[in-house]
């Protein structure tokens, strides 16, 4: 699988750190020095330019260590070699503008997730599938939440807190990974952070990664440029989100959609393919409440799905479903035409009663037959995922599409009527079973229905007959 690559800084930072021991008393040391010299500085002449107050950091700390070298000379001590004060810079600056100890992780293309249970206790989780006991990341479980409550105060988002009021926290970090901290709840400090290491990429990255085949390729294609709905199913990290970057990647380039989410993971609006995307981000609201119980300034994911609405927007994704949130992307999805948002399930046909189940939740009247009718309304398509991970063999990680349903509309028992499209191969991944009944829509939009005839191939075989 492609990764984005750190950049040189980042490799010369990950290769400094690797190569020099750093003394974490030192460093904690340096940056109290470094930290008041900046706060004295930035009091006398405020600086609003968060770059120039990094300059501002890193010219104090070549004063600071250029002083302290000097001391280690004169009492007779071995002088820092250049790996070594730089290592010590780096690992500086992270404690002060970065994640500190975790920093070095973020920067780490390889690195896909990061959990820590207590401050000495972290597991790495590389893309490759192996999963690693990492160094502790802080001193102490207190230092850990400081670390934390500080990531929390410069990232900016005013409105989010981690305290003992407040002791669940979801943040996007700078490079658009998504950060999950608890405390108080937990007998320990609890962070896990997970990446998103690939942004930009398209159905056939997806191919080549045997992530699917041609002919799942060249279907799934055919139904975003049909305007199909479609809901991306599957376990946590089978690559869901990724799926859904790519099936965005199949939209006309002067297309308007909307993208909904918590926290930005999508990133659609970062990339130059689509200009006119409107990205929009929940926003949690403050303690005080008004007169219906409702957090002052909260904006909810069902909020923004109605207001998309009004957007002048053809398509809207939701990146994640997983509450209230289903009743207005259900109704946005019966009224528009190539919708789609992700969703938890263990099978895609189970995804079908998760989401009624999802609909109960809400109340208001709201009946198993009238849930059934919306989902049968609103989606065209369930893609599954699958994750395999084999621990006995390395800890290699498999993510693959494993089957494809086709909704089309309501059945005598009152439940969806439902065609298993793509239907898992003898290796589980996701081989043709049967024709969609929207087949023509999808012939009319340069699909190639001979695609669905090689029913009993393998997929590396049913491969190379698509492509002969």
């Amino acid at each position: 699988m492609a990764v984005i690559a750190a950049g040189p800084v980042g490799a010369e930072h990950l290769a400094r750190l690797a190569g020099a021991a750093v003394d974490q008393a030192l460093i904690a040391d340096v940056r109290r020095e470094v930290s008041d010299a900046l706060a004295l500085r930035l009091r006398e002449a405020p600086v609003a330019d968060p770059r120039a107050r990094r300059e501002l950091a890193r010219a104090l700390l070549a004063e600071v260590l250029v002083a302290r070298s000097r001391d280690r000379v004169h009492a007779g001590q071995r002088p820092w070699s250049v790996d070594e004060e730089f290592a010590i810079a780096d690992a500086v600056m992270d404690a002060i503008f970065g994640m500190a100890r975790l920093q070095p992780l973020i920067d780490d293309p390889r690195v896909e997730n990061i959990e820590v249970n207590g401050f000495d206790q972290v597991w790495i989780s590389y893309a490759d599938g192996r999963e690693v006991r990492g160094e502790p990341v802080a001193a102490s479980d207190a230092e850990l939440i400081e670390l934390v409550q500080a990531l929390v105060t410069r990232t900016g988002q005013a409105e989010r807190s981690f305290s003992t009021a407040s002791p669940i926290l979801h943040l996007r970090l700078d490079d658009g990974s998504r950060l999950t901290a608890m405390a108080w709840v937990t007998p320990r400090p609890v962070l896990v952070i997970r990446r998103h290491r690939v942004r930009d990429v398209a159905l056939q990255q997806m191919v080549d990664w045997g992530s699917m085949s041609p002919a799942v390729a060249a279907f799934l294609g055919a139904a975003i440029r049909a305007g199909r709905n479609v809901i991306v199913t599957g376990p946590q990290n089978a690559g869901k989100t990724t799926l859904i970057r790519a099936l965005a990647a199949e939209f006309p380039p002067i297309e308007r959609f909307a993208t909904i989410e918590r926290e930005y993971e999508l990133h659609l609006h970062e990339l130059a393919r689509h200009p006119r995307v409107v990205a929009m981000e929940a926003r949690v609201g403050s303690s005080e409440r008004d007169a219906s119980g409702r957090a002052s300034g909260e904006v909810t994911l069902s909020d923004l799905v109605v207001d998309a609405l009004r957007m002048n927007v053809r398509r809207i994704i939701v990146g994640e479903v997983r509450g209230p949130e289903v009743v207005p992307m259900l109704q946005a999805m019966s009224v528009g035409d190539g919708s789609m948002c992700t969703l938890h399930a263990r099978t895609a046909h189970k995804a079908l009663d998760r989401i009624v189940n999802l609909c109960l939740e809400q109340g208001q009247g709201m009946t198993d037959t009238f849930a059934y009718r919306a989902a049968a309304d609103g989606i065209d398509l369930i893609v599954h995922l699958a994750l395999r991970h084999d621990a006995e063999r390395g800890g290699t990680r498999e993510r693959f599409v494993s089957e494809i349903l086709e909704v089309d509309g309501i059945g005598e028992a009152g439940r969806p009527v439902v065609t298993t499209v793509f239907a898992p191969g003898p290796d589980g991944r996701a081989v043709p079973a049967h024709r969609p009944h929207c087949l023509p829509d999808l012939v009319g939009v340069g699909f190639d229905p001979s695609l669905l005839d090689h029913r009993h191939l393998d997929p590396v075989r049913a491969a190379g007959a698509a492509r002969a």
